[in-house]
């Protein structure tokens, strides 16, 4: 038996000597020194190609696409046997979880390592080769118990925008100096993906290719570690686990003390080493859309690493302490948390798997169901997003229940309808249902990294109720099924309607702009052949489309290719209302729509903005420099939107002035207003603190409780009420009330020459989130949505940003009102 471990020990030793002699390191096959240049997209792949296909230690897949046609891969890395069982180990692990039937017998855990998420925090891309090398000639011993899966690089169209810059901007030798043109990147920087979507905030809303194409992968393993590796500030020591208040409460404590433990055991390392670290600050573990917390809301250690470094730093540069910080310290710094966490996970393997199937043990949940009621476009758009995250969800089944309901924070008796979307808590995703549907989350910390609210029946624009109680459900959810429209004879179709009440009906109304007909909406509600409609219908009339060759046919294909019906007519004489010859309903007119992009600009909104044209309205959308605004023709564009950030010079205000006073309607969002707010000839005002008393104040405030003070005055994403005058165009679609994410503690004056179209009322709380007592005053009486005529044009001020993140649908429908009812 002795001679028998002897000689597996002596195998053993030689086939890691063999691995390293015949795999290549980073630097032999690339070429070049790791750190002494920034390697391509396209290398990496090349790397982790190389690397499968060498060492029977890898497996390599490919899940997806950017938009920019970049591959995305993930490597699995693990022993020999268990790389050949790589399924088994798959299914097993899914047992544990609930998500698959049976009992599961693997003692493999799965450690999940994530890099550049972030494309110009760059280091981490190097890293991962390099950690993937490391394991596999030198830390094999780990993999007998634990697959490990690499994703390279997350955000490869970043990562390759800052790369390209950097290596077309650089000296040669590379320059310490930080003032230097190679540490400043310009606009919009290579930190977003291809839409300037920061794809370390969209994990729970997939709004992004990347992001969806991630998490079907991610369901299908549904790791017990998952590593998010980023950079910071220059000056910044190196960041790792345990994270820092607030956690959310469905975080256990075995979560909060594993990430302890594999914090020490990264301290050890950089302790040797005499590496600068902190933990327990900065990085919270509470909005749920982060690399780190979306996977902890799904049973694993989810932690966020960040070096010292991103765009700023390059190759090398100085820091404070006049020391250098090359690219080489940023990958070693990443290299040894890396493998620090592979090792903490394969030598506590057991008890990782054995709290790991805990966690989905979701009977302790207080609430037992959540409840959407509405619009069921709006309801399928929340059904597109559960099938993403793999949550179950039924229709409800008639019978009555004890609710609280979201909007009223009462509790009464509901009769649960068939098209309500029931959504219960007791399915292997449970806490992730309450982190996304609960009315409001428990802060146990004002001061965060992040909003503080997120909960769907707002975000949506539904009805939200919650229910202790368990509910027989059986019946599946069933979408709607678009019915092949039936024209009428083209004798007796006067006219074709179609509601107006979701983002979709833009796109729609979009596409029969883009195709030429003419079309006109309503001004108020009107009937017709037994059909009720509301304000904001459109109408296209047969009689003034006769230059649609084949107009029955046309409109039909229009309805089909977006899955719409429209309701045909066979006149225009109505019930109630205006009859279709009214002045009532006026025409809509093609739009060209440009926005402004550039230095100052902020690049998050504009890529909302970017977004939402091209992937939801799909209507073509001019991207103009900020800087060319007063050398360009603005008479070739009806709309023009200022993004947040933008900041006017004089000449750019003489021409925004002199665009809407010939008929133009410019779009400003958040900080943007500030632009015309308190000018002359302008009605917009910024609303000031009230204070009764002529003494200047005199801040006493020790100095360790400046920033939680500071927090008084601060909103960090909280949802207020406010009121919505639903007969004005801007608001068409909406009812009188309208739940907005209100992201600062900005605010602006009632317009008195103008239309206040949304506004926060007298003695205005925010229902959910974040927002310091010294805000709400200032939010009583204030602005939301207003429009200030302009000589043949007008202004509209959209004050909460209504495409936040993507993920705020309900707000998405003022936006495309902004653009066609103006």
């Amino acid at each position: 038996m002795k001679k028998l471990r002897i000689l597996l020990v002596i195998s053993l030793f030689f086939n890691v000597i063999s691995n390293a002699q015949t795999i290549k390191s980073p630097s032999e096959f690339l070429g070049y020194e790791l750190g002494s240049r920034f390697t391509r997209h396209h290398k990496v792949i090349d790397y982790f190609k190389y690397v499968s296909e060498t060492s029977n230690n890898v497996q390599l897949e490919k899940y997806g696409e950017t938009n920019e046609y970049r591959p995305l891969y993930i490597s699995y890395i693990s022993s020999k046997e268990n790389i050949k069982n790589l399924e088994i180990i798959r299914k097993d692990n899914l047992k544990k979880t609930g998500l698959i039937n049976g009992n599961s017998t693997s003692e493999i855990g799965i450690v999940w390592l994530s890099y550049n998420v972030h494309g110009n925090e760059a280091s981490s891309t190097e890293a991962a080769m390099l950690t993937l090398y490391k394991l596999i000639t030198e830390k094999q011993e780990w993999l007998k118990h634990t697959v490990v899966i690499i994703d390279p690089c997350l955000n490869p169209d970043g990562r390759d925008r800052y790369v390209n810059w950097y290596n077309q901007k650089k000296s040669n030798p590379y320059n310490i100096n930080p003032d230097v043109i190679e540490h400043n990147e310009p606009w919009p920087s290579g930190r977003p993906n291809h839409y300037l979507f920061d794809l370390n905030r969209d994990w729970a809303w997939a709004t992004q290719v990347e992001t969806q194409q991630r998490l079907k992968i991610y369901n299908k393993w549904m790791p017990q570690v998952h590593v998010d590796f980023h950079e910071q500030f220059i000056n910044s020591p190196y960041y790792f686990a345990p994270a820092a208040e607030p956690f959310h409460e469905i975080i256990t404590d075995w979560q909060r003390d594993f990430q302890t433990k594999i914090g020490k055991n990264h301290a050890k390392y950089f302790d040797q080493n005499g590496w600068r670290y902190f933990t327990k600050e900065a990085f919270d573990l509470f909005y749920p859309s982060y690399g780190d917390t979306y996977p902890t809301y799904m049973g694993a250690i989810g932690m966020t690493y960040e070096q010292a470094g991103h765009g700023k730093a390059g190759l090398g540069i100085t820091t404070e302490n006049n020391t250098e910080l090359t690219l080489r310290d940023r990958i070693d710094h990443h290299t040894t948390t890396g493998l620090s966490t592979v090792e903490v996970a394969a030598k506590n393997t057991t008890q990782m798997l054995t709290e790991f199937s805990k966690f989905f043990d979701n009977s302790n949940l207080k609430y037992k169901n959540y409840i959407l009621r509405g619009a069921l476009e709006k309801i399928e758009k929340v059904t597109e997003l559960l099938d993403t995250h793999e949550i179950k969800y039924y229709a409800g089944n008639g019978k009555s229940v004890k609710v609280l309901n979201y909007h009223t924070k009462t509790t009464n008796t509901l009769k649960i309808l068939e098209n309500d979307l029931v959504i219960p808590t007791n399915q292997p995703k449970g806490k992730m249902v309450k982190v996304l549907f609960e009315p409001a989350s428990k802060l146990t910390d004002s001061v965060t990294y992040d909003i503080t609210v997120w909960s769907l029946p707002f975000a949506y624009g539904l009805q939200g109720f919650a229910t202790e109680t368990s509910i027989d459900l059986t019946a599946n959810f069933s979408k709607s099924i678009h019915k092949t429209l039936k024209n009428q004879s083209s004798k007796n179709v006067y006219a074709y309607l179609h509601k107006w009440n979701e983002v979709s009906d833009a796109q729609l109304l979009g596409d029969l702009l883009e195709e030429g007909f003419n079309v006109r909406y309503s001004l108020a509600d009107f009937s017709v052949e037994g059909h009720s409609l509301k304000k904001g219908t459109f109408i296209i009339l047969k009689g003034e489309n006769r230059h649609i060759l084949n107009f029955n046919e046309k409109i039909e294909e229009i309805a089909d290719r977006i899955t719409k019906e429209f309701i045909p007519v066979s006149t225009g004489f109505v019930e109630n209302g205006y009859d279709f010859g009214s002045s009532n309903y006026p025409l809509i007119s093609s739009k060209k729509v440009a926005v402004l992009a550039g230095e100052g600009i902020s690049s998050l909104n504009f890529g909302e903005i970017w977004h939402f044209f091209e992937t939801q309205l799909k209507y073509p959308l001019n991207v103009i420099k900020k800087d060319h605004l007063s050398r360009i023709s603005t008479t070739k564009y009806n709309v023009l939107i200022l993004p947040s950030g933008f900041n006017a010079s004089k000449k750019q205000l003489e021409s925004l002035s002199k665009f809407t006073s010939e008929g133009g309607t410019v779009i400003a969002i958040a900080n943007a207003i500030n632009n015309f707010a308190d000018k002359d000839g302008y009605s917009i005002k910024i609303k000031k603190e009230e204070d009764s008393s002529s003494t200047p104040k005199i801040d006493l405030t020790p100095f360790d409780q400046r920033e939680r003070n500071y927090m008084k005055n601060s909103i960090t994403g909280s949802i207020f009420k406010s009121t919505i005058d639903a007969t004005h165009p801007l608001a068409f679609g909406y009812t009188n009330e309208y739940y907005s994410l209100k992201l600062s503690a900005t605010s602006y004056n009632l317009l008195e020459n103008g239309y206040n179209v949304g506004y926060f009322p007298k003695d205005s709380k925010n229902i959910a989130g974040f927002a310091g007592v010294n805000t709400l005053q200032n939010i009583s009486n204030s602005l939301l949505f207003g429009v200030e005529n302009k000589g043949k044009g007008q202004l509209i001020y959209m004050v909460d940003n209504p495409l936040f993140r993507s993920f705020w649908e309900n707000g998405k429908l003022f936006f495309a009102n902004a653009v066609f009812f103006n």
